[in-house]
């Protein structure tokens, strides 16, 4: 398997920090930046795409409105690591496959790229007259659902048939000129050897832009089986991962699966053990809690349990995503993780239901910065404790820049928009003006002791040590060391080297 390096990863959209990837690269260029990072993860808007800001690929080419090949290779130049997503689960109704699906029906070569949601139920259910097969209750009552009904779009056929196929996450229908118009994330059929072939070749598309990490976006819910949760199936996820591992390997790549599950469910655990890196989704709360309570004893058996089970992590503060908390639960107590909702809410931000279920928190929507209440010591402390934990650290860009909740983005991406709290695009001028923040500084001063200090690498033995509001966190490497002391009470800390 490919290693990747130890050292910080910048996370960002193609046009987060100027309008297109080139303006981004030229903020990386410039001296204040100089040896902070050796990854960048570049969000899927790099590629075609429709919804959900890059999460729904037509295709893996480079979106030409912000990326050129020469702006790959100019990051590749400053000797950053690119990481970039695959999305195994889905695709969208504009990729080239599905619009073949609707010219041509059953003479598409793709028939079976998406998944016949009735020839996948076929003698398990009924067919109503809505024209697909409703699954007994011993077969429903095991699934995971991500929006309320059946996972179905129903597709018209040129020949007029109305056929389901499964249809886990987006979509809209609707009638224009006389014609069914979509839009949405289809399912792949990983039955289907096309889908593989298609598997491979993105992959050797995506290593060659130069990429290293891949980023495994919505890998879970890509096994289906009848009578299983189809979130998750065991072994069957194992086996799709072991496959996509082994074409990974022969360009040179890295996986890292993302999914977001309670602690409790020790999903992240399985992940580790089957020889992956794995997100360190416990992290962002965990500091949280632990600036906001002054006590880091949550934190400090955190890093003890990595070290000690050899968990390989890549941790972070905040995302695209916001601050996830549902993570949390079996980590923290349910009343501490909602007191963290509550204050985060407090502070600006917005919490997303998980199906609606109550007190079932996926994440709130906030910067980082103003969860933290918008104070520059805090945000200095939590970016030091990160630094200092196990894993590879990620830096959202606007974490980085000390970004505040953006209601007026959220206005304008209207319903379902909330993300856009934490995803402000910054000209080239405004990033490079925020480099004058003594916060800002200061987070990449951490940055680059962290990028070059040998204490850090990647056989490192972290020590982890918490009493009352004081944590301690070590890092020895051979001769080399350093030591972080957090004063949770006071937001004070010294490091040691």
């Amino acid at each position: 398997m490919m290693e990747m390096n130890n050292r910080p990863m910048l996370n960002l959209y193609p046009d987060s920090l100027g309008s297109r990837l080139s303006e981004a690269v030229a903020f990386l260029s410039r001296p204040e930046l100089k040896d902070a990072f050796g990854s960048v993860y570049v969000l899927p808007s790099l590629y075609h795409s429709d919804l959900d800001r890059g999460f729904c690929v037509v295709d893996y080419d480079l979106n030409e409105e912000l990326a050129s090949p020469q702006d790959v290779e100019d990051l590749k130049a400053l000797g950053l690591d690119l990481k970039l997503d695959f999305v195994l689960n889905h695709a969208s109704v504009q990729s080239p496959q599905f619009q073949d699906l609707l010219r041509k029906g059953e003479d598409s070569e793709y028939r079976d790229f998406f998944i016949d949601w009735n020839q996948f139920w076929q003698g398990r259910g009924e067919m109503i007259p809505e024209g697909y097969i409703q699954p007994e209750e011993q077969y429903l009552s095991q699934m995971f659902f991500r929006k309320p009904g059946l996972p179905i779009l129903m597709v018209r056929f040129p020949d007029g048939r109305e056929v389901p196929y499964w249809n886990t996450f987006y979509q809209k229908v609707w009638e224009e000129a006389g014609e069914r118009r979509y839009l949405g994330q289809m399912d792949l059929n990983i039955r289907s050897e096309k889908v593989w072939a298609f598997y491979d070749q993105t992959l050797a598309k995506l290593a060659s832009y130069g990429a290293r990490i891949i980023r495994l976006d919505a890998f879970a819910y890509a096994p289906k089986a009848p009578g299983k949760r189809n979130f998750m199936n065991e072994p069957e996820t194992w086996e799709t991962l072991a496959r996509v591992r082994k074409m990974a390997d022969e360009y040179g790549l890295r996986l890292l699966p993302e999914i977001h599950a309670g602690y409790e469910e020790q999903v992240y655990r399985k992940i580790a053990d089957q020889g992956y890196m794995t997100y360190d989704f416990f992290l962002p709360g965990l500091i949280l809690d632990a600036i906001e309570n002054h006590t880091g004893a949550y934190l400090a058996a955190w890093a003890r349990e990595q070290e000690e089970q050899g968990i390989r992590t890549v941790n972070m503060l905040g995302c695209h995503d916001g601050i996830p908390l549902l993570d949390l639960k079996g980590l923290l107590p349910d009343e501490r993780i909602q007191g963290l909702v509550d204050l985060t809410v407090a502070r600006g931000g917005y919490v997303k239901n998980l199906h609606g279920a109550k007190n079932m928190y996926y994440q709130v929507n906030a910067t980082y910065f103003s969860a933290l209440g918008e104070s520059e010591e805090k945000m200095e402390l939590a970016r030091a404790i990160q630094l200092f934990m196990p894993g590879k650290p990620q830096v959202w860009y606007l974490d980085l820049l000390c970004g505040k909740n953006d209601y007026a983005a959220m206005e304008r991406a209207g319903e379902g928009g909330h993300k856009e709290i934490n995803r402000t695009n910054l000209s080239l001028a405004e990033a490079e003006g925020r480099l004058e923040n003594p916060c800002v500084r200061k987070q990449l001063e951490l940055l680059r002791l962290r990028s070059t200090h040998p204490a850090f690498g990647a056989e490192s033995r972290v020590r982890a040590e918490a009493e009352g509001s004081e944590l301690r966190l070590v890092w020895e490497n051979g001769p080399h060391r350093a030591e972080l002391q957090a004063h949770l009470v006071t937001g004070k800390y010294e490091i040691l080297v």
